[in-house]
């Protein structure tokens, strides 16, 4: 049987994973683990382009820091991940399994997410605060959560905390499995952990050349002035790539819309914009003033092609599923996604399947789910075409 640590004292130092040999070194002993808690870090607040900057990894009596930034070869990590016969537990991973797959291409196998158990289970408070102080009674230190993972050293503090997101989830998982176990959700939890295995890699390149229509169209902003807030959208982009910081550390959103409303024209119109700070002024006032510029003089755009409208009949079976599934969410006292999410309703609206095997071509119905709410909702559907 293995060793419990003791949750209620201080946590142990963590083994620090900062070469290559020592990657290679500790791979075979973690090999021979039946389970390892895993984390990640990654600098999307401080970089354009976000990385993964640190791994942590749990067993049931230690913890390692793993450094990506000072190893060359990751790839014996991958082989643990991979490995079926080793159970990963995460909290809430979807984001660091895209990024995980992003950075290094690793494929997660065997995984148990605690934040996705508490929804099965029907926790309301699901982050890994309250559910560590409702099973352990312990409460995280969440002063280091922004802090920036890309910079070295890190502060032992910031060390510190890295390591309690993976030290305590060996002991939550245990709690929470048991209580699965109990209320016969193990067929329901272990697909819900499949579809979390097999989200796609995050972007590359995140960037859309088209995406300052979602910033100006809701604000209803003028055909000149979509013009002025294209060339500042741009503008943005080029700066936050050349220093890389994240776009909205350049400027945000609410002041480009200002911009492409008030259409400054020189610095001392530029300096009456107060959703700009003086610093942002300084640096960037005369590169502003030239796009807002461009944008005024440039030609006029056109509302890109709208989203086709969708046929009545299908919005109408979509609201008679969701209808269903909220009432089947409420008797189970659980979130309405945790029956079915969102859009596999859409799928079944769409596709209007009348048979179970016709089920079978839906997507997000696993067996567990297609044995459980088939019936139902071929039903729902049937009554939702009379």
């Amino acid at each position: 049987m293995s060793l419990q640590p003791d949750l209620q004292q201080p946590l142990p130092p963590a083994t620090h994973i900062k070469t290559d040999k020592d990657l290679i070194a500790l791979a075979p002993r973690l090999a021979s683990e039946p389970l390892l808690a895993v984390d990640t870090e990654s600098n999307s607040l401080y970089a354009y382009r976000e990385q993964v900057c640190l791994f942590q990894v749990s067993n049931r009596v230690a913890d390692y820091i793993i450094d990506p930034l000072t190893i060359g070869d990751m790839s014996p990590l991958g082989s643990l991940l991979a490995n079926p016969a080793i159970e990963k537990v995460f909290h809430a991973g979807e984001y660091d399994l895209m990024c995980m797959k992003r950075d290094y291409g690793f494929e997660v196998r065997n995984l148990f997410d605690t934040m996705i158990a508490a929804r099965i289970v029907g926790r309301k408070a699901i982050g890994l605060n309250a559910l560590i102080m409702e099973h352990i009674g312990i409460e995280l230190d969440k002063s280091h959560q922004l802090d920036d993972w890309g910079k070295r050293p890190l502060s032992p503090e910031s060390l510190r905390y890295a390591q309690m997101d993976t030290y305590y989830l060996p002991s939550l998982r245990d709690k929470l499995k048991a209580e699965i176990e109990a209320l016969g959700y193990v067929d329901e939890a272990n697909e819900a952990f499949a579809d979390l295995a097999a989200v796609p890699a995050a972007e590359s390149d995140p960037f859309d050349p088209e995406g300052y229509w979602r910033i100006g169209q809701p604000r209803n902003l003028g055909q000149r002035e979509m013009a002025v807030l294209r060339e500042l959208y741009l503008l943005r982009e080029r700066l936050a790539e050349e220093r890389d910081e994240p776009p909205f550390k350049v400027f945000g959103n609410d002041t480009m819309i200002v911009l492409a409303k008030m259409q400054p024209r020189n610095n001392r119109d530029l300096s009456e914009i107060r959703a700009m700070s003086e610093r942002q002024k300084r640096h960037y006032g005369s590169l502003l003033l030239q796009a807002i510029s461009q944008g005024v003089k440039g030609k006029t755009l056109h509302a890109p092609p709208r989203q086709p409208t969708p046929d009545p009949i299908i919005v109408e079976r979509y609201m008679a599923l969701r209808d269903w599934r909220k009432e089947r969410a409420r008797k189970r006292g659980v979130e309405s996604d945790v029956i079915l999410p969102k859009d596999t309703l859409w799928d079944l609206a769409r596709k209007a399947p009348r048979t179970l095997d016709d089920l079978q071509n839906i997507h997000g119905l696993r067996p567990w789910r297609l044995s459980t709410y088939g019936v139902e909702l071929l039903e729902v559907i049937q009554a939702s075409m009379e």
